[in-house]
């Protein structure tokens, strides 16, 4: 498994030996439905399955980031404080929360979250990526987040969204050169980025137009593991 399929949901498909119940079977078809870019479609199939079983710790989880990219952001994070009561030791609510509380502008609150998955599970650069970016989003602590985002690197090296995050940190820092070798990494590693390539060419002091909004479903970086119905990592669609 790798460090992009840990953000996805834990769940076999339909068919798949293992799905034993009723609960295990209908999160297994949202979960491919989400994968075949219809969060719509996901959600309003998962939903009765946890009105009947609502002690499915994997059917919030996977609710909680349908939700978000539904952007029903007051939804996503009641589904994920219902997955953190039930398993709190797993680190993927905890991170959706954390992404949630960020866009409901709770900044302190997302902080602590992101922290507290680096804590559950320290060697998964995701999180310390979710800590970059909310430290980010709260426009303060530069340094820690500069810190986070060079942690996602040396823990996932050939990953372009890492040197991305790092180069998004050097620049709030004010350190241009270094945020630009940074970018230029990321864009070795992932070259048609379009994102990487307008924050680049901004710092370049280039004229260029704004990159056009993306749709759901396309994922920025980590491209590995074939089409995804969402990016593994959403502050890739931060401004």
């Amino acid at each position: 498994m790798t460090d992009l399929d840990a953000a996805r949901p834990r769940v076999q498909q339909p068919g798949g030996p293992g799905l034993s119940t009723p609960t295990e079977i209908g999160v297994a078809r949202a979960a491919a439905l989400f994968e075949r870019v219809d969060p719509a479609a996901a959600a309003a199939h998962l939903e009765p399955v946890l009105a009947a079983d609502p002690e499915s710790a994997a059917g919030w989880i996977l609710l909680a980031r349908i939700r978000l990219v539904l952007d029903e952001v007051d939804r996503a994070l009641e589904a994920a404080n219902r997955a953190i009561a039930l398993v709190p030791e797993d680190p993927r609510p905890l991170a959706t929360a954390s992404r949630a509380l960020t866009l409901l502008g709770r900044h302190e609150e997302a902080v602590t979250m992101a922290y507290r998955a680096v804590i559950v599970e320290p060697k998964n650069p995701l999180w310390h990526d979710r800590v970059a970016w909310s430290l980010l989003a709260a426009d303060r602590q530069y340094a820690d987040a500069e810190q986070a985002a060079r942690t996602a690197i040396g823990l996932e090296p050939n990953e372009a969204h890492y040197y991305f995050t790092h180069g998004v940190t050097l620049d709030a820092m004010g350190h241009a050169d270094q945020a630009r070798q940074a970018f230029l990494i990321s864009l070795r590693l992932e070259p048609e980025n379009p994102v990487a390539q307008h924050r680049l060419a901004v710092l370049n002091g280039e004229s260029v137009r704004a990159p056009e909004k993306k749709k759901r479903g396309w994922k920025l970086f980590g491209k590995r593991g074939g089409a995804a119905a969402t990016p593994a990592r959403p502050e890739e669609y931060l401004p």
